[in-house]
């Protein structure tokens, strides 16, 4: 086997987020459930775009997130993800781009338009995602490089992407040419709405081997296995995976690998301003040092870390230096 040319690339949405804040009885109002994610449809999402407050426009899309935190922590990177050749779509690859993650796909030139996320902030931090998927979920599995994707040492996949028909067929085909190539296969759950949807799916690549790392918070880790004791999930799956990594919020994190097992709490942090991305940022935080070698518990730090940075501002890519920040956390 080679040596790989990038240490992660993923396949996920290419997705510009829209983030304002709002009061409880906004999310009421609207009929929204408050901490989910919600897909709409065009109309939808032109209603809730009228409804929001001044807003912050920022890329984001959680696989991409994942990688702008591995970028930061020292990892080289590689994006697969369908834009439309519009404005948002100019924005969302400047800004993978300027991170230092490497973005080829070609932009589409038909409707619909670039993806975009709007997302309602209260003020417990708290954020309520409502998506319109729009071109991301065209990606097909023409546009994929599977060369690149060969010469990773892992491949990283959201879940949010297993829904739409084609971008399903494109990750089930690099699947084959990672596990061809001898790589690993990382596997975000991303919502339970999803594993309800494709849990079959789901399982069915666990039973066979084809994912090597699966993330997953206490929730999706209950919908997936059927478990509502937390320790009664991991045990339902943790053989059929060579690392389960399960979040718990404010109550850490656990990470397993065989007989080895760790456990980390959450990392302090002074005020909770927004959870967006808080999860894809722990995914990165742990695939920096796994991509490295380090310990279980390292790893778990390592994404600790990287969450606590993002929850204490606004939006899903990191802003302050993740590589000092972990650095002196870890000593």
């Amino acid at each position: 086997m080679t040596k790989p040319t990038h240490d992660v690339i993923a396949i996920g949405n290419a997705i510009v987020d829209v983030l304002a804040p709002c009061e409880d009885a906004d999310i009421e109002r609207l009929g929204l459930a408050k901490g989910g994610m919600s897909l709409v449809d065009t109309d939808r999402a032109e209603e809730l775009y009228k409804a929001m407050g001044p807003a912050r426009e920022i890329s984001g899309g959680s696989a991409a997130n994942t990688l702008a935190g591995c970028a930061a922590l020292g990892l080289k990177c590689q994006f697969i993800g369908q834009v439309a050749d519009d404005q948002l779509g100019k924005v969302f690859r400047h800004d993978i781009e300027a991170v230092g993650v490497t973005f080829a796909t070609p932009a589409r030139e038909a409707e619909p338009p670039t993806a975009r996320c709007l997302i309602f902030v209260t003020p417990d931090g708290e954020r309520t995602m409502n998506t319109f998927l729009g071109a991301s979920q065209f990606l097909p599995a023409a546009a994929l490089d599977e060369s690149a994707i060969a010469d990773a040492a892992i491949l990283y996949l959201e879940g949010y992407l297993w829904d739409p028909e084609e971008p399903r067929s494109a990750m089930r085909r690099a699947i084959e040419v990672a596990r061809n190539a001898g790589r690993k296969v990382a596997f975000t759950a991303s919502e339970s709405f999803v594993i309800e949807r494709h849990g079959d799916d789901f399982r069915q690549l666990m039973a066979e081997g084809l994912i090597d790392i699966l993330f997953v918070n206490e929730h999706e880790l209950a919908t997936l296995t059927g478990e509502s004791d937390f320790e009664a999930g991991i045990a339902a799956v943790k053989d059929k995976l060579q690392v389960l990594v399960a979040t718990r919020s404010a109550a850490g994190a656990v990470a397993v690998a065989g007989d080895e097992r760790a456990e980390v709490p959450a990392e302090p942090v002074e005020k909770v301003v927004d959870t967006t991305g808080a999860g894809d940022l722990f995914a990165a935080g742990f695939l920096s040092g796994h991509a490295r070698g380090a310990g279980l518990e390292e790893c778990l730090t390592r994404g600790a870390v990287a969450a606590a940075e993002i929850i204490s501002h606004w939006g899903p890519r990191p802003e302050a230096d993740l590589k000092k920040l972990v650095a002196a956390r870890l000593g």
